[in-house]
């Protein structure tokens, strides 16, 4: 998921009680909750070398407990500069001691449970992770929220604020202020999201259910998937695949429709050219089709790729790789589809150039 809702729910989790086992574990907490996206570093190698990289080891089950050190490390070396400061400050003047001292082995448990709850939350888009990675390279994508669930963020980020702001309500009329406030709004913040995430992956089985049991194709159907709409939990985007095309649906779960055109919603599988096999075996193309679930790969001919400073020269053929999971709602309103890939072949198989995002991988 983007990086607020990580950073907020990394803050729930201090909040929901871990805050008063030890000190800074808020802190530890929100930072290791984001802290494995600190491989988008990987795209100054180029767009295909972050894609190949952005979800990798910092977001496996062998990373974690790593990624929960870096950050406790961090934290430590804060409080070792608070402490000097304070020494500095409170010389001669005698100085009170902290209300919880940190408890550092502690403190890296609960930046590890931070750091899988990352795991987790991206495992539920429809990107994917590789939690088993290095042992098992496969994707895994639960597919029930969009990358920005706006539910989620408003639920999250009121179990932060609202606590505060009854805080200045009691202090206006001279309440005894806690010492720990907000516990409460962070547990019902977290267990929100959950009870959201069940709901959503109930009607994302009901949304596969229609179309499987239902005759919306005109060949035997061989896979589908529904990936999700970012406000409505009932509407889901659906993709059906035959032997000859794909199909494209929308599917309204609380209504029970099923809205597709056999015309204007398929998509016939292309022909694999000899252009097509070279950008395949092409470093786009292997780390694309490596984390592709819905691969669409097709030589669109002479033309210039998104981001390609150079004209297309006679005998080239550009060769563009989609996933259809990413060509739907807001997705797909730009010029360019979202996460496609270009990769540029010569007349004799050569790589002439390869593009993502507007931007070439030298």
């Amino acid at each position: 998921m983007e990086p607020v809702t990580h950073f907020l729910t990394g803050a729930c989790l201090g909040r929901s009680g871990f805050n008063r086992k030890t000190a800074y574990a808020t802190l530890a907490m929100t930072l290791a909750a984001e802290a494995a996206d600190l491989d988008v570093f990987w795209g100054f190698r180029g767009p295909v070398a972050e894609l190949q990289h952005h979800r990798g080891w910092t977001h496996t089950f062998v990373g974690a407990p790593v990624v929960a050190l870096a950050t406790v490390a961090l934290v430590w070396l804060l409080d070792l500069i608070r402490r000097k400061r304070l020494a500095a400050t409170s010389a001669g003047k005698g100085g009170s001691a902290a209300v919880l001292e940190p408890r550092w082995f502690l403190l890296w448990v609960f930046a590890l449970i931070a750091a899988l709850s990352h795991i987790l939350l991206d495992y539920t888009v429809n990107y994917g992770v590789r939690p088993l990675f290095p042992f098992d390279p496969k994707w895994y994508a639960w597919s029930i929220v969009f990358i920005i669930d706006p539910w989620i963020l408003l639920a999250l980020f009121l179990a932060l604020v609202v606590p505060g702001i009854l805080g200045l309500a009691d202090r206006e009329i001279g309440a005894r202020r806690k010492q720990f406030r907000g516990r409460g709004w962070a547990i019902a913040g977290l267990v929100f999201m959950v009870l959201w995430w069940g709901l959503r992956n109930a009607e994302r089985g009901r949304a596969l259910e229609l179309v499987r049991t239902g005759s919306y194709t005109r060949e035997p159907l061989i896979r589908s998937a529904a990936e999700p709409h970012m406000m409505d939990p009932f509407q889901w985007h659906v993709i059906m695949e035959t032997e000859d095309y794909f199909q494209t649906a929308e599917v309204r779960t609380i209504s029970d429709q099923v809205v597709t055109d056999d015309y204007a919603d398929v998509i016939y599988k292309t022909a694999v050219t000899p252009a097509v096999a070279a950008a395949k075996q092409s470093y786009l193309g292997r780390v694309y089709l490596d984390w592709s679930k819905w691969p669409l790969t097709e030589d669109v001919g002479a033309v210039a790729a998104p981001g390609a400073d150079i004209l297309p020269q006679p005998g080239w053929h550009t060769v563009e790789f989609q996933d259809l999971r990413f060509g739907y709602g807001p997705m797909a309103a730009g010029r360019d589809p979202t996460l496609a890939g270009w990769v540029v072949v010569g007349p004799g198989g050569e790589i002439e150039g390869m593009y993502m995002q507007g931007h070439e991988q030298r």
